[in-house]
């Protein structure tokens, strides 16, 4: 089954090196990859938008999307054949463009960088990726820190506190992400209490049940400073390659991507993040 992936890009260094992994992760499976650029952010800078200015705005949009896709035909060209890339030019705002482009080409997953063109240090992320995390839950979302360099994905981190169930359709962006390299999922939990609740345990049991076709193991680790920090410590430890969370209300993620939280909690995962809507 072919996997349609959408690579947002405003341009810069970092969106393009969140597509390289994009195409190294994908390397053996077959793909269609839409580079997505929305011009209402460049407008929406612009003191004033005549249609001469859209439409040179447009024009030069339309040339460096070419330019995107002619040079990941080339970084692509010893990989992987089954690639496709097109391209996709918007006047929405980012959150509709995307939305629109993930239904039209059936998209699976988005991978994006965590920041843009400008990239404010005591940020975690950028504000379009803050806002498309928070908005888009239309499909997964892989964020890449900036200047990734690709290693294959073989120890996959999910972090859970098992007070939600989580249905097969939820972890299955999870699942699909350790078949391609038949990665383990190890599942961590924070434990706020000495003991699992019962609701706790019966999640747990079932989360159990769901991953017993896969490489898999369960973390349990005391509460001895703030989550974020017990979570970059288990990465740093277990040499996670990839981090992923459900994204569900009063969640982890909810509560680091609030915008003025991020430059104070110290929560800066040194790998790609995959956020999987509820």
């Amino acid at each position: 089954m072919r996997n349609n992936i959408l690579l947002p890009t405003d341009f810069s260094d970092n969106a393009w090196s969140a597509a390289v992994y994009a195409l190294e992760l994908y390397a053996r499976e077959e793909c269609a990859f839409y580079f997505l650029h929305s011009t209402k952010i460049r407008m929406s800078r612009m003191s004033s938008s005549s249609n001469e200015l859209i439409k040179v705005i447009s024009e030069n949009a339309i040339k460096e999307l070419t330019g995107l896709k002619e040079m990941a035909e080339k970084t692509n060209t010893n990989t992987n054949t089954n690639h496709k890339f097109s391209i996709v030019l918007s006047v929405d705002d980012l959150k509709v463009a995307m939305e629109t482009a993930i239904k039209e080409h059936n998209i699976n997953l988005v991978v994006m960088g965590t920041k843009g063109t400008t990239k404010p240090s005591n940020f975690l992320f950028g504000s379009n990726t803050v806002h498309i995390v928070n908005k888009v839950r239309l499909c997964s979302i892989l964020i890449v820190p900036d200047e990734f360099n690709f290693i294959e994905p073989k120890q996959i981190a999910f972090a859970t506190d098992f007070n939600r169930f989580y249905s097969d359709k939820e972890l299955s962006p999870l699942k699909k992400m350790a078949r391609l390299y038949n990665s383990k999922i190890r599942v961590v939990c924070v434990q706020h209490e000495g003991k699992l609740s019962d609701i706790q345990e019966k999640n747990c049991t079932k989360l159990e049940e769901y991953l017993s076709n896969y490489k898999s193991s369960f973390h349990f680790m005391p509460n001895y400073a703030k989550k974020t920090v017990e979570i970059n410590d288990f990465i740093k430890e277990l040499s996670i390659d990839i981090l992923a969370m459900v994204n569900y209300k009063h969640s982890f993620i909810e509560n680091i991507i609030k915008e003025p939280v991020i430059k104070k909690i110290g929560f800066h995962p040194t790998i790609p993040f995959l956020v999987i809507p509820k």
